[in-house]
């Protein structure tokens, strides 16, 4: 029995969707790496760590971020010599 348009379109919405989700899960692996290495090398480098201690003030903006990354922002402080 052939499918009606309906179920074409539900079909293709359905495997659209999943689509989505397989690119956000990437997405957000990549950051994820890429927001470990970077930590990394900024915990050894007080140029690095300056940088980064600076990029996050300016663009976490939510205070719920803020109490987030601030464990963080202290040991980057530490590391720059700005604590």
């Amino acid at each position: 029995m052939p499918r009606t348009i309906d179920q074409q379109i539900a079909e293709a919405q359905a495997k659209l969707n999943r689509l989505k989700t397989r690119q956000k899960a990437s997405d957000t692996r990549r950051k994820i790496i890429v927001g470990a290495i970077v930590t990394t090398e900024a915990l050894k480098d007080p140029k690095i760590a300056r940088w980064m201690a600076a990029t996050l003030r300016k663009n976490a903006t939510r205070e719920v971020d803020q109490k987030e990354i601030a464990g963080l922002l202290a040991e980057l402080d530490a590391k720059a010599g700005t604590a």
